[in-house]
This record gives structure tokens, sequence and C-alpha cells, in this order.
């Protein structure tokens, strides 16, 4: 996440028609996103329901978020970043937390990151695989989507594809075809949602875990407990619960 993107005015949660369940007859699922908070904004929630009924979630990020915090230079962002994300995984059941190391603000939906998304994949073996809002703006008419979010998100269907042939990226490990899905979270054209009722204390602890960030934002005002729950319960009405996680779910 940056400055410009969903603080606490803004709600990437979209509670528009009923949805779906998203599925859970899976037992390992990849979340792969661009930096460090990127799922900490609803869908972390989610991966503590699902964590909690012993599936088995790793994270993959593109970058370490080293451009995300103005007042600090770069050498200095990246490990803070990293050390709150691997704390915020922690929070929500998740033990294995990668790093690709594409430079943050410079994710390019090319050959390289396609090459380092199919190598993830054929490590993790995931069945599932979730990511965040990969749209050009937040909501119908919200502000514009950072580019490493829409870069990375659309790379993510056609990594699964490469992951799959046996004949590109060769020396990236052995292919895997087992990927069933991509779940999108805080998209604009949701499909799915799931109850996080009962894990949504695990999802606030996972945000504030990224307090030095959120921090530096200049947004005195956000309140993770405030603004998690409020996005929860505005979604939960799409399921009939009290907090919920919408996702756009893409099969490949």
């Amino acid at each position: 996440m940056s400055a410009s993107e969903p603080t606490g005015q803004e709600d990437p949660q979209q509670a528009g028609p009923t949805l779906d369940r998203l599925p859970e007859d899976w037992d390992r699922a990849l979340a792969v996103v661009a930096h460090p908070d990127d799922l900490e904004y609803g869908a972390s929630a989610a991966v503590a329901c699902w964590t909690a009924a012993g599936k088995d979630v790793r994270y993959v990020l593109a970058t370490r978020g080293e451009a995300g915090i103005d007042s600090m230079p770069p050498e200095q962002t990246g490990p803070l970043r990293t050390a709150e994300q691997v704390a915020a995984g922690a929070a929500v059941g998740v033990s294995v937390v990668e790093f690709l190391d594409h430079p943050d603000g410079l994710v390019v939906n090319g050959i390289e990151l396609r090459r380092d998304l199919a190598a993830a994949i054929r490590r993790h073996r995931p069945e599932v695989i979730i990511g965040s809002n990969f749209r050009d703006r937040w909501g119908e008419s919200g502000p514009w989507n950072h580019v490493d979010h829409r870069e990375l998100g659309r790379a993510l269907p056609d990594a699964v594809r490469d992951a799959a042939n046996r004949w590109l990226f060769t020396d990236a490990g052995e292919p895997w075809s087992g990927v069933r899905w991509i779940a999108f979270a805080g998209s604009s054209a949701p499909t799915h949602a799931v109850d996080v009722t009962d894990h949504i204390g695990e999802g606030v602890a996972s945000l504030v875990c990224h307090s030095t960030y959120i921090d530096n934002l200049g947004d005195g005002a956000f309140d993770p407990d405030a603004f998690l729950r409020g996005s929860c319960q505005q979604a939960g009405e799409t399921l009939g619960v009290r907090y919920a996680v919408t996702f756009e779910l893409i099969p490949v």
C-alpha cells in the first residue's frame, strides 16, 4: 500500500449485491501481493479463518515496500517493513513469508516477474492463490490503484499457466498445474466473500503490526481496529453475517 491508497476515509471492501461464499474445499493457498500490508486491509482476517481450520497458507511478496515511507530512506524502510510483514503473517498463523525483491514502485508485468512468480508457484504448489486488487481503481470511482498492484495482479494468471508448462522457465523448478483459481481481495468487482466474524480480532492484530508504516502515512486519525471492523461489517451484509471479506474469484 502507498499513501495514495485507501485509508480510513475509503473502503476497499465492496459490499454490492449478495455474493457467494468463497469455496473452501482446498488445503494449500499461496497469497501473492506487491507490498507489506497489502493483505492486512481485510484479506488477512480470512487467512486467520483458514489457518485456524488447519489450512496451509503462505505469503510471497514482490517487494519489501522500501519506497513506501517518504521520511525514511529505502535502506532503512525495507528491513523495517519486512519485519512488520513477518509479524503480521504470524498474527494470522502464517509462518512462511518470502520476498522476491523486485523494486518497490517499479514492478513490471514482464518475463522476469512471470518467471519469479512461476518459480514460487512451483515451489509452494498451491491449490489456490490469493491476490489483491488488480483493477485500475479502488471502487468504481475511487482513487487510482498503485501500479505495482495492477502489474502484479495482471501477471498472476499468466504465471499460473507458466508454472504448469514444463517447457517454460525450465530452471525454475518442476511444473505445477494444481492451481484452480485466484481470489483477488479488495476488488471493485467482487464475486465471493468469506465470513470472518470469528477471526476479525486476528485480522486487526495483523494490521496493527504495520504500525510504523501506518504512523508515517500522515493520517493521525486512522484507527486500524475501527477501519477494519467497519470495512468488514459493510462486506458482512453480502453474506448476512457480522463481518466478511470480499474477493473477486477468477478461474485459471
